[in-house]
């Protein structure tokens, strides 16, 4: 079987790394790359890190509105199928890259894959839920993280055949963890302890597009009573920039800004960091993974267990709620969510599995 795996950013890499070498030793996998994060910090390095193959296909399609980047995307991709002729379109998450592969795809009559299925934080302003609903009701296989998210989709009575398989982001963890760990020095470069400093990030165009909301991030940020390493997505420091707001963060004698930082050593700061100040769906998953308290900078989320077992909280850009989840203690409990770290094979044995898998 040939299968077309069509990836784009940082999350789209990390679950690709725990998938693609599963792949390739039972099926012929043909990986494009579509730009959508081009900035070698965000991209190239973590092909490196992670040993993911060179792409087959690079796009290079990045920058504009989300309209205009899924529609370049779309044009691009939609000739690459009719020279490939993939028996399936395999796609990640609920980027521009995901939505435009799923649509050439199912437009072009081949199957469609979507790993991390499900996920649902019913906040339709965020072009992320938008993405992953219509990839969804696009989608012939629909691989789940957990049973939440497929009692999503049964709900919306989705077309396509829906099986839980696991995190794929999992897998990387556990590999990838237990090494950061021991990255002690990688704290120390930057004159940090164990456990007093916090990690943040924020990229969500609901947070760093709307200028009042970009100066509710900042003075958050300001407020924060510990070290804070701000590892600053390309978007965000623009934003930042144009707005007049950057210089604020670089004259604080608490917040670290940095340029995006590769897999280990953000999970390095992350795995042993007091907490997580994040927007981003992926991080909060990984600090939950990692044993470390999360606070949301948005008012929900798609891993809605994390916050229901009580180590995510959702404080949206409100400062004190913020402040006060971080002297919060997490729970003594920490189950095992998403999965035994073996996803990536589930994964392949589903599509092997699957109506075109099961005739090649």
């Amino acid at each position: 079987m040939r299968v077309l795996t069509v990836i784009g950013n940082r999350p789209q890499f990390i679950k690709a790394a725990a998938v693609t070498p599963v792949l390739r030793r039972h099926h012929d996998e043909v990986l494009i790359h579509t730009g959508q994060h081009f900035d070698d910090a965000l991209s190239s390095v973590f092909f490196t890190e992670l040993g993911i193959p060179a792409p087959d296909l690079e796009l290079g399609i990045s920058l504009g509105s989300n309209s205009s980047q899924t529609a370049r995307m779309l044009a691009a991709l939609a000739p690459a199928l009719s020279d490939l002729r993939p028996d399936l379109v395999l796609v990640y998450g609920d980027t521009n890259s995901t939505l435009a592969a799923a649509l050439a795809g199912a437009q072009a009559g081949i199957p469609v894959a979507h790993v991390e299925a499900g996920m649902r934080s019913f906040d339709r302003t965020m072009p992320e839920e938008l993405n992953r609903v219509l990839v969804d009701h696009a989608s012939a296989l629909l691989l789940c993280s957990s049973h939440v998210a497929a009692d999503n989709l049964r709900r919306e009575a989705v077309a396509g055949a829906v099986e839980v398989v696991g995190d794929v982001m999992v897998d990387v963890a556990a590999r990838v963890q237990p090494r950061a760990r021991e990255r002690i020095d990688l704290l120390a470069a930057r004159g940090l302890r164990p456990g007093e400093y916090v990690l943040a990030t924020a990229h969500r165009a609901g947070n760093v597009d709307q200028p009042e909301r970009l100066e509710l991030l900042v003075e958050l940020l300001l407020a924060i009573p510990y070290p804070v390493v701000l590892p600053l997505h390309p978007r965000t420091h623009a934003r930042l920039r144009d707005g007049g707001l950057l210089g604020s963060l670089q004259r604080s004698d608490r917040v670290i800004v940095t340029g995006p930082l590769g897999y280990v050593e953000l999970t390095a700061l992350l795995c042993h960091a007091r907490a997580v100040l994040t927007d981003s769906g992926g991080l909060q998953k990984e600090a939950y993974l990692a044993g470390i308290r999360c606070i949301t900078l948005r008012p929900s989320t798609e891993w809605v267990e994390t916050v229901e077992l009580g180590w995510n909280v959702l404080a949206d850009l409100d400062r004190d709620a913020a402040i006060a989840a971080l002297d919060t203690a997490p729970p003594a409990e920490r189950p095992p969510l998403y999965g035994d770290g073996h996803a990536g094979e589930r994964v392949v044995e589903a599509l092997s599995g699957s109506p075109v898998g099961s005739r090649t």
